[in-house]
């Protein structure tokens, strides 16, 4: 794909191409800056067959599971809303046999991950694992969860994950340009490395800036461009989480969320209300303002803490000057393979 390609599109445009019924779905963010945005699209899409990956079970799981999209969830974490009376809309479909779930830990999620962003087969974990639950219990993987070798160097048992390299990640970001250059600060998690493990990359940005901004801050950019498929624009695309240098979490719409989460009626109601009651992002924006008001919008927006600028600088940013010269021997190509010629050195 080429990086000078305009990839800016809407949600629902991306979503349509990109995201497919039986698609094995990645979500890069942890808890932080999480994709609400596209993935309330993929609801509304009726998306369906879906293998989701996600390190963390929060919003954007149940939302999924609920809307029907989500048959087989790999995760290392399950919100429970309510306590030990609650409950949550991944729980009651597991329960109900409508949902396979292969769990794993935080770090053994994310070796799967590093393994597949790498280009491996498979990755070696810590073998404490294998004395417990998460390695003895199997769901739809099977033998392919964990697997154990001896290791060729030591001949101790060593244990294996796979890689995970899904079909399609989502993930949210503070800007990228229109090419698809995704800029990222803050707790990073799992969001590199689950875009660059998989096929196919949707990013949503809180903003879209010109192509000179990426250049002058290349530190920022955790995904290029040629790997990117769409780029949406879309402000408080991850609410109501939180994105590093936009805005705080929305304690009080998750309140919510998490209070109809305990029973399926209260979750149905939600969904109607936030997800199906809403034709876009935007429309969802327009109904938070009616119900709370633009105050309580701007009570979560950052405030500004710019880090300290980082010199770039160099005495010059080519090996050949403004003549077309090697700056160090002071010959242009033409003139330094003429006297490679002279002096035999020059091969075919």
């Amino acid at each position: 794909m080429s990086k000078n390609k305009d990839k800016r599109m809407s949600a629902a445009e991306a979503i349509a191409k990109f995201v497919h019924d039986g698609d094995q779905l990645i979500i890069g963010n942890y808890t932080l800056g999480m994709a609400c945005g596209l993935i309330y699209e993929i609801v509304r899409q009726g998306k369906k067959g879906l293998t989701h990956c996600s390190q963390s079970g929060h919003v954007i799981d149940e939302v999924l599971v609920a809307g029907g999209c989500v048959d087989r969830l790999v995760t290392a974490f399950v919100l429970n809303a309510g306590g030990s009376e609650g409950g949550s809309a991944v729980g009651r479909a597991w329960k109900q046999g409508r949902l396979q779930i292969e769990d794993y830990t935080n770090y053994n999620y994310n070796a799967r991950l590093m393994a597949g962003m790498h280009g491996f087969a498979f990755m070696p974990v810590f073998e404490g694992i294998l004395h417990t639950d998460l390695f003895k219990k199997r769901s739809f993987m099977g033998e392919d969860k964990y697997r154990v070798i001896k290791c060729p160097f030591t001949g101790r048992d060593t244990v294996l994950v796979p890689a995970l390299n899904p079909d399609v990640c989502v993930i949210h970001v503070q800007r990228a340009d229109k090419f698809g250059n995704a800029q990222y600060w803050g707790a990073m998690g799992s969001v590199q490395a689950a875009a660059l493990a998989s096929k196919r990359i949707i990013i949503s940005c809180e903003e879209i800036v010109e192509h000179d901004v990426v250049q002058a801050s290349p530190h920022f950019t955790i995904i290029p461009a040629f790997r990117v498929d769409a780029v949406v624009e879309m402000p408080w695309g991850a609410h109501p989480s939180d994105v590093l240098g936009y805005y705080n979490r929305d304690r009080m719409a998750l309140a919510i969320f998490m209070n109809a989460l305990k029973s399926e009626a209260g979750t149905r109601a939600w969904m109607d209300e936030w997800i199906y009651g809403c034709r876009d992002h935007n429309d969802y924006l327009g109904h938070y303002v009616e119900r709370f008001g633009l105050e309580s919008l701007h009570a979560i927006k950052a405030r500004a803490f710019y880090s300290a600028p980082a010199n770039y600088g160099a005495a010059y940013t080519s090996v050949w000057d403004e003549e077309g010269r090697e700056r160090s021997i002071g010959l242009t190509p033409e003139e330094l393979e003429t006297f490679m010629k002279e002096k035999g050195v020059l091969h075919d």
